[in-house]
């Protein structure tokens, strides 16, 4: 058997430090027994008097004493390590529960996050006391008072110091109604609460702002205020309506700001302001605080615009791309200019592609990452309000292109914009856009269409706008837009209808028509979709109802007719029905007839190269094809540069061949005689409601023959509310028809020539009616009456009662 070791001196202190260790514990349990019992003690003593039971009264009999309770710590100010590191990586909730001013055990709690601040003090009346520096940007203080006072903050940094209040010590900004609408997606003035807004609030001036941002940890607002750190600017979260706020005393109008958002993983991001009202010039991204002191002069046009219903007034639109118009120009100086020379031509309205900002371009402003602010390329949104009154005041209508659709992936604007699919649509084959690479809106999400209708209204009311005309809303019904099989899921139906979206397009457009009397909505929708501009309280055939479009472009008819233009002459006689079938489902919705930016770009050739033929034949195919436009059933809308058969196609680079209507250029004869014409088509346009008021009545029109296919002609008569005709007859084939025998009424006595595509003023060849044409009384073409008539080469004439 081993004997055992001797422990060494070392061990033999441990052994002895444990024995008296376990006999300190046991005096100390010893002592809380007696302490225990005590307390027993005075609790019977301090019990009511109750009948105990007989097998606990012999316990009862001695009193006991009450527990003695421990010691209270004293109140400490500061804020605890959770809070700390919450606010420091921005992932505070409720930074207004802990900063500012708070009533506390011995008086009123102080505290301030301000990074890089040497020290803070509190100012209120006489009082003046510095909080103490707990590290970080972190200060606070314990002050004797009984309740929170008015004060300010003394911020000191190094070489300065600033005097300030407390933003921490404000209301929020948005009101229960507020966040019960936008928890709703019902809120119709979204704008007016979200974003960013100088206002004066408790008493003191600064900028509320505020932020949708439901899976966001926390928010932070950066900008130049505080040299784009946005530490000791933390947001509040408003209850469950992912609504974030911040009041900030003494910022204005013209400061720059984002949002600093923490992602679910903790990563930050800094995102411009979905709701700003104005930006940055592109490239750069920044939001810009803005406030509107525009006063506006339009009211007379605004008072009769709702006076006669879109589809029953004449409406002629000239489309225009601002920033290429006159290249250089802003909008104060395009005020100078457009509107003279739109009225100058007669239009009706001008429809402005997208205005909203937009950081690339070269997509014309397709691709928008700035739904609420006109881009600042031209100049702010006051300078844009300018250019919409100019017009107003001209007596022109002012309608822009509206995208909805989808949006840039750019990665400080909205795509994932706190960190998850937000504005899009969370399953990625339908958030992405599979033509343009682009992300499409959630429309079934509440906020998002809340966030998409308020725009809409936003720019009829805010900016006076009279319509709008909604890009790409083919691509925005269909399920299966240009995927392929596997690529798309059906409905709850089994079908390939976006329910979502089809609800969406419904609630703008009878927001919009509530809200803004007199505005018109615009679908650029290329397919048969049942009912676009049925009202949509209507059924339909469909089951969904209407969409509640007022106007609907006719792509049917632009891509017939100009296939039908494009062919020599002597072909056209196989194609004679792509310039008829229109009449065939022209009543079946209100029609806008495009000939758009969309057709003289990306090698499509300008309108008057799609033509064929020498330059003479070219021009004079073009001055047909417009005036045949003008009298066919619809509005119609017409391209900048097409007015005065510009040759190249458009370039945003450039933008309009001006110099082409220089006389040096012999320009009378050639570009300005198409622009005369067009001035001319106009003016009889408007002052003929034959040609406008039955737009979408059957009753307002008639074919004498749409089937003289080898001749190449089509005669048809337009008639306004009271019966009275314009007889539109075009000849397009290069050779003159001589004593060309066409049916009419026979309670016309006279027809006069009032415009005809080959007078001589145009650049035609000058064959014409000088003298009244008299009708012979032998029936033709199923009527009583006929005029016999010469008509020009490659020629459009109208004629009306003498």
């Amino acid at each position: 058997m081993t004997p055992p070791k001797k422990k060494s001196a070392a061990q033999k202190a441990v052994t002895k430090k444990a024995v008296a260790k376990k006999a300190a514990s046991k005096k100390a349990q010893g002592k809380e027994k007696e302490i225990g019992k005590d307390r027993e003690k005075e609790n019977e003593k301090a019990a009511p008097a109750v009948k105990a039971a007989p097998a606990v009264k012999a316990a009862a009999k001695k009193p006991k004493k009450p527990p003695v309770a421990p010691p209270v710590a004293p109140f400490s100010p500061a804020l605890d390590a959770v809070d700390r590191e919450r606010l420091l990586h921005g992932a505070h909730h409720a930074p207004h529960a802990v900063l500012g001013a708070h009533p506390a055990p011995g008086g009123i709690v102080f505290r301030a996050l301000r990074p890089y601040a040497r020290s803070v003090t509190v100012l209120a009346g006489d009082l003046r006391a510095e909080l103490h520096d707990d590290g970080d940007g972190f200060f606070s203080g314990l002050l004797p008072l009984t309740e929170v006072p008015a004060y300010r903050l003394l911020v000191a940094y190094e070489g300065t110091a600033v005097e300030t209040e407390d933003a921490y010590r404000f209301l929020p900004t948005l009101g229960e109604l507020d966040l019960h609408l936008i928890g709703e997606g019902r809120h119709e003035q979204l704008w007016t609460v979200l974003g960013a807004h100088p206002r004066t609030h408790q008493g003191v001036r600064g900028t509320s702002f505020s932020v949708w941002a439901p899976n966001a940890r926390g928010v932070r607002l950066a900008g130049t205020f505080n040299f784009w750190d946005g530490t000791g600017y933390p947001m509040r979260s408003l209850g469950g309506t992912g609504v974030w706020e911040l009041f900030v005393p003494g910022i204005g109008e013209g400061e720059l700001y984002k949002f600093d958002i923490t992602r679910p993983d903790g990563s930050h991001t800094l995102r411009a302001d979905p709701l700003a009202r104005r930006t940055e010039v592109p490239p750069a991204t920044s939001s810009i605080v803005h406030a509107s002191s525009y006063e506006w002069g339009d009211e007379e046009w605004l008072a009769r615009r709702a006076e006669i219903p879109v589809h029953k007034a004449p409406f002629s639109i000239y489309e225009i791309h601002l920033p290429s118009w006159r290249p250089g120009l802003t909008y104060r100086q395009l005020a100078d200019q457009l509107p003279a020379y739109v009225k100058d031509l007669g239009f009706t309205h001008v429809e402005l592609m997208p205005v909203a900002e937009h950081p690339f371009g070269g997509s014309w402003g397709y691709q928008v990452t700035g739904f609420y602010a006109p881009t600042a390329r031209l100049g702010t949104p006051d300078d844009f309000k300018h250019l919409v009154d100019a017009l107003h005041r001209a007596g022109i209508g002012v309608l822009m292109d509206w995208v909805p659709a989808h949006f840039p992936r750019d990665d400080w604007a909205l795509a994932e914009f706190d960190g998850r699919p937000l504005y899009e649509h969370e399953d990625p084959l339908r958030a992405a856009h599979p033509d343009w690479g682009t992300l499409e809106f959630d429309f079934g999400r509440r906020e998002v269409r809340n966030f998409l209708v308020a725009n809409a209204s936003y720019w009829c009311e805010e900016f006076h706008i009279d319509g709008l005309r909604v890009d790409a809303v083919a691509s925005m019904l269909y399920l299966d837009y240009s995927r392929e099989p596997g690529q798309w899921t059906p409905n709850e139906h089994g079908g390939r209808e976006n329910l979502d979206a089809v609800a969406f397009l419904q609630e703008m457009n009878a927001t919009v028509y509530r809200r803004s009397p007199g505005v018109v909505t615009i679908a650029e929708e290329s397919t048969a979709w049942d009912g676009v501009t049925r009202a949509t309280h209507h059924p339909g055939p469909s089951g969904f109802g209407g969409l509640g479009f007022g106007l609907k472009w006719n792509m049917g008819w632009m891509h017939d007719s100009l296939e039908y233009m494009t062919h020599e002459p002597v072909h056209r006689r196989y194609h004679h029905h792509e310039m008829t079938f229109s009449m065939v489902y022209a009543y079946s919705e209100n029609y806008v007839l495009p000939i758009s930016h969309d057709e003289v770009v990306h090698g499509k050739r300008s309108l008057v190269s799609k033509m064929p033929g020498d330059w003479w034949q070219q021009r004079a195919n073009l001055r047909a094809y417009l005036a045949f436009m003008w009298a066919h059933p619809g509005k119609q809308l017409l391209f900048m540069g097409q007015e005065f058969a510009q040759g190249a196609e458009w370039s945003e680079a450039h933008g309009p061949d001006w110099w082409l209507l220089d006389p040096a250029y012999g320009a009378e004869a050639d570009h300005r005689g198409v622009r005369d014409l067009v001035r001319d088509l106009n003016s009889v346009y408007r002052t003929t409601p034959a040609l406008w008021q039955q737009d979408t009545d059957p009753a307002g029109f008639q074919w004498i023959v749409g089937d003289a296919a080898e001749d190449n002609v089509f005669a048809f008569l337009r008639y306004d509310a009271d019966g009275s005709p314009l007889l539109s007859v075009s000849n397009l084939s290069p050779v003159v028809r001589h004593d060309y025998c066409l049916g009419v009424p026979d309670d016309i006595p006279a027809w006069h020539e009032m415009l005809n595509t080959d007078a001589a003023a145009y650049g035609g060849s000058g064959v014409a009616h000088p003298d009244p044409i008299k009708p012979e009384p032998h029936a033709r073409h199923a009527r009583p009456a006929a005029v016999r008539l010469t008509l020009p080469p490659l020629s459009t004439v109208w004629l009306r009662p003498a």
